[in-house]
């Protein structure tokens, strides 16, 4: 894979480098935000592995450009920001993964395996009418839920926060992002009541809360 790596650090950059090279990935690692914006712009890179403390502006709102311009590039923030509420904004902002340094190089590895695979697969579903999570299937256009040929009745809510998590399997969801996706005006105690009606008819086992970020499903 082509990969672009974002880091002013010059030891640290060197290491991440030659990480990402032996696993025989090609690397342009850039230490500015000027040159990201140029290069990354342009397109060719299969993935972004960004710092977001960066000597010549605000690598946040890098992120959220970068998202806006490649809504599908994957694109994971490495940092010492280590706060829920970093943590949380960098999601929202766009990161499709957050990394706190220090972490071990086979970590960063695994997670950039992994946001590549969930992207490939968001293209290849992209045109998809139905959805699938184990025994429940989503039929988008008609707004319901079967679970072998039993329809599971869930409201326009409950299916869009369903939906959503759906469409992000293995993939942590903010609440924010929930809310703010959801049909109606959400605030944090209206989500909590409908995730628990969502649990009560699809039943447990789907839905995993990720205590003080959001919600995830799990494919397996």
């Amino acid at each position: 894979m082509r990969i672009c790596l974002l880091e002013d650090d010059l030891e640290l950059g060197r290491s991440l480098q030659a990480l990402l090279q032996n696993a025989d990935h090609e690397v342009m690692w850039l230490r500015r935000i000027a040159d990201a914006k140029l290069w990354v712009g342009e397109g060719g890179f299969d993935a972004v592995v960004m710092d977001l403390g960066l000597p010549d502006g605000d690598g946040m709102e890098l992120l959220r450009q970068l998202r806006r311009q490649q809504r599908k590039l994957p694109l994971i923030v490495i940092t010492a920001r280590d706060a829920i509420e970093d943590r949380l904004d960098g999601l929202d902002g766009g990161a499709d993964d957050y990394l706190v340094k220090p972490f071990a190089g086979s970590e960063l590895l695994a997670r950039l395996r992994a946001v590549v695979r969930r992207s490939q697969g968001d293209a290849a579903e992209a045109g998809a009418a139905e959805w699938q999570l184990r025994d429940l299937v989503l039929d988008e256009p008609r707004m319901e839920v079967r679970r072998g040929l039993e329809r599971v009745p869930l409201s326009r809510t409950e299916f869009s926060i369903l939906l959503t998590l759906i469409k992000l399997p293995d993939r942590v969801v903010t609440r924010r992002q929930l809310e703010n996706r959801a049909p109606c005006q959400m605030d944090g105690r209206s989500l909590d009541v409908h995730i628990s009606n969502l649990r009560r008819k699809i039943g447990e086992g789907y839905i995993r809360t990720v205590r003080g970020v959001g919600y995830l499903v799990e494919r397996e």
